[in-house]
């Protein structure tokens, strides 16, 4: 498995999006981490990528040298890194896009629908070397990405807001086409066909500008969740990847056994992800198989207990265990929010209180490590 982060570069003392930060910067981040290191859309952004990690135990370790160097790097430079997928501040049209041949076509063909996307996701990649299975697990695990999303989010301010959303990042996203909840597909072969009907036509490059929320990924034989915000701390981004490996390992372990999570029209699934972006891990979801809403917090209980077989073959349980952490203490989203309100009630302005929440995040990002 792999995971990848996306990081908002900000000015250490103001807290300001870095629109065009000093190019130094980003080349003393090569130097020391290589291909583990790239830049992205924005200038004010860069993504890392952990290696290969065969446990969950490695990503963590993996995460943590990431997020340090790159922190220890920005510091040189004046400046700092947020793991968020918004900065509660920013305003789009003043960003940057980075000066490649590639972001330069993606804004000619989508026009201002790509200079909005202020926003940094994170990417969990897991192995699975049959692309037939790769599918089938693809149409099942959807039913999930709720559960996934209502664990990371991290977007709750958009312009100086607050959206009343826990991932307004999705909003955004959601503007670009070929995004949100794949098709059902029969088989690998299947899901080719409509790649080279799409690719034939000139309208994609390839399979990578099918931005799904869980996709094949077009560079490894992955099966590569795309739904959830960028978690604030590694921690939350560990289990995170822990939920998700273990999802695919129970529905494995259902297959070798002839059976099978019953999938779910995508309309069913849709109203869920809705519900996790604006409520998160405070509120509901619709429990299809009993016809009702019932409390996250409930639903993570028998996450668990669905998984635990799953997390112990894994070596894990620790980490999936702290889905239950994150629900009583909340996500990101929810300690913005808080940090926000507290500031507003002492009598900051709202321009005070959202600055308040920029260097909270500054901090939080490294808690932990």
């Amino acid at each position: 498995m792999g995971v990848e982060e996306e990081y908002l570069v900000v000015d250490r003392e103001t807290g300001d999006l870095l629109s065009d930060p000093d190019p130094a910067m980003f080349a003393e981040c090569q130097e020391a981490l290589g291909p583990q290191v790239s830049p992205e859309f924005l200038r004010a952004q860069l993504e890392v990528g952990t290696r290969v990690c065969a446990t969950v135990q490695e990503v963590r370790e993996q995460l943590a040298f990431l997020r340090t160097t790159v922190s220890e790097v920005a510091g040189r430079h004046g400046a700092a890194i947020i793991a968020a997928s918004t900065h509660p501040s920013a305003l789009w049209w003043e960003q940057m896009p980075t000066d490649k041949d590639r972001y330069k076509v993606m804004v000619e063909d989508l026009g201002w629908v790509a200079r909005r996307l202020v926003i940094c996701g994170m990417h969990v990649h897991v192995a699975i070397d049959d692309p037939d299975l790769r599918i089938d697990l693809m149409n099942q695990v959807k039913y999930f990405l709720p559960h996934l999303l209502a664990l990371s989010t991290s977007s709750p301010f958009w312009g100086s807001r607050n959206t009343g959303l826990r991932s307004y990042r999705l909003n955004v996203f959601r503007t670009l086409p070929r995004t949100g909840l794949p098709e059902e597909f029969s088989s690998w072969a299947e899901y080719q066909r409509h790649v080279e009907v799409l690719s034939g036509a000139g309208i994609i490059q390839d399979a990578s500008k099918l931005w799904w929320d869980i996709r094949p990924s077009a560079r490894y034989p992955t099966l590569e969740m795309r739904i959830s915000d960028l978690c604030t701390r590694t921690e939350e981004t560990v289990t995170i990847a822990a939920a998700y490996v273990c999802l695919l390992h129970y529905l494995f372990r259902l297959r070798t056994n002839n059976q099978r999570w019953r999938q779910y029209a995508n309309l069913l699934i849709a109203e869920n992800i809705w519900r996790a972006q604006r409520y998160g891990c405070r509120g509901s979801l619709m429990d299809y198989g009993k016809g009702e809403l019932v409390p996250f917090a409930e639903l993570i209980e028998e996450m668990i207990e669905l998984l635990a077989p799953d997390a112990e073959a894994l070596g894990c349980l620790d980490e999936l265990a702290n889905t239950r952490r994150i629900v009583e203490e909340g996500t990101s989203a929810e300690r913005q929010v808080e940090v926000y309100e507290k500031a507003l009630a002492e009598g900051a302005s709202n321009a005070e209180a959202i600055k308040n929440v920029v260097h909270h995040l500054m901090s939080d990002t490294l808690h932990g490590l």
